[in-house]
């Protein structure tokens, strides 16, 4: 199995087809195997790597909390990259691993060819916020006393969740099937030191009002915490697209992957040809009549 090396932790990765490299980067709960409709339609033109975050086997789950952080998250993508001796990368992340690519662009964006972040801004709505981390704590120890299985049961039908069960029973079937097998303490660690300590969206203004690199931010138009904040983000980020894709909740790439992927390879197309471009300054003027 290949691995690569990130601060002793090994992480196990999988790569396909040859090009401009992309690198995928999973949710909470799910791993790699969660893009493997985007790899299969990818990997025709470009070189996609999608690795298992620290935690989910079978990359290493350090036992000690203190492995596992925002940054550390972040650092885990520019251990790939240098391992795999990629220059620069396109940057795709879903939820934790959207926020992982936001970071990532913010603390390297000189290895970054373009940001997608999916789902971004879970726990960062001030009226949200205390129900975030007490939901945080309590799922951290369901899976420390009932292990994966039973612990998942409330958090894969969340109101962002229910929307793929609706329109694809099967699929969500699989999804659910997948994420039950994922280890009890790599989850609970996940939770307290990545989900209930990271920064909020709206703590990284500063960062985002000065990110030149292309990010198309995206939610379902059902996923209500990711909503305000991916709107907030288009609003004070001058790079930023955001595409709001309707019916549809959370995981946007697993539950609408065709229309993802057709989303996706539009925006590479438009920063590979060099057609991407900044906001235009003109939008920041008060008046919609007259020029200030």
């Amino acid at each position: 199995m290949p691995y690569v090396d990130s601060q002793g932790v090994k992480l196990y990765y999988e790569e396909a087809g040859k090009g401009t490299p992309i690198v995928f980067v999973h949710e909470f709960a799910d791993d790699l195997n969660g893009w493997a409709p985007q790899v299969r339609f990818f990997s025709r033109r470009y070189r996609c790597i999608a690795f298992n975050a620290r935690g989910y086997p079978p990359s290493d789950v350090p036992k000690s909390r203190a492995k596992y952080s925002q940054a550390i998250a972040t650092d885990d993508i520019a251990a790939v990259m240098r391992h795999l001796k990629l220059r620069k990368a396109h940057i795709i992340g879903c939820s934790m691993g959207g926020y992982a690519a936001l970071h990532f662009g913010l603390r390297y964006p000189r290895l970054a060819l373009s940001l997608t972040s999916v789902g971004v801004g879970f726990g960062s709505d001030p009226d949200k916020r205390k129900q975030f981390l007490r939901d945080t704590e309590v799922m951290a120890r369901r899976f420390e006393e009932l292990g994966a299985r039973e612990a998942i049961k409330p958090y894969q039908i969340g109101p962002s969740r229910v929307q793929m069960q609706n329109k694809d029973p099967a699929g969500f079937a699989h999804f659910c099937a997948e994420f039950a097998k994922h280890s009890a303490l790599g989850s609970a660690n996940t939770l307290r030191g990545v989900q209930g300590r990271r920064p909020t969206v709206y703590a990284l203004e500063r960062g985002l009002r000065k990110l030149t690199v292309p990010l198309h931010m995206m939610s379902g138009d059902e996923d209500n915490n990711c909503l305000e904040p991916g709107l907030f983000i288009k609003r004070v980020c001058p790079s930023a697209w955001l595409t709001v894709v309707p019916n549809t909740g959370h995981a946007v790439n697993v539950e609408e992957p065709d229309l993802f992927n057709r989303l996706i390879a539009e925006f590479l197309a438009q920063v590979e040809s060099g057609r991407w471009r900044p906001r235009d300054k003109r939008y920041y003027n008060q008046s919609t009549m007259t020029k200030k």
